[in-house]
């Protein structure tokens, strides 16, 4: 199976969850929190102007570390992997 976003969407590879903090301590797994930053692996062409017509094409590109929303976005399963479909606007800055 293969996943392609469309218009100005992207497909994030959420970070694995912490299993202890800095100081060692193990972290239940009801207590983790679920990470809000991750790797792009797919992004759309962009979105259209609706008063020119032109495609206004997506900032981030696939590679780029990126910090969203914590609850934004729909989870998805492909293959066994899970991903974060997110519309561009739900991502709050690339991690450089």
């Amino acid at each position: 199976m293969y996943l392609e976003p469309l218009f100005n969407y992207v497909v994030v590879e959420k970070d694995a969850e912490k299993e202890e903090t800095a100081g060692g301590i193990l972290i239940p797994d009801n207590s983790k929190e679920k990470p809000s930053t991750g790797t792009v692996i797919k992004v759309g062409p962009g979105v259209v102007n609706e008063t020119t017509g032109q495609l206004i094409p997506t900032t981030v590109k696939e590679g780029d570390r990126v910090f969203f929303l914590r609850f934004g976005g729909q989870q998805v399963t492909v293959e066994d992997k899970e991903y974060t479909i997110l519309k561009e606007t739900e991502i709050l800055g690339i991690i450089r």
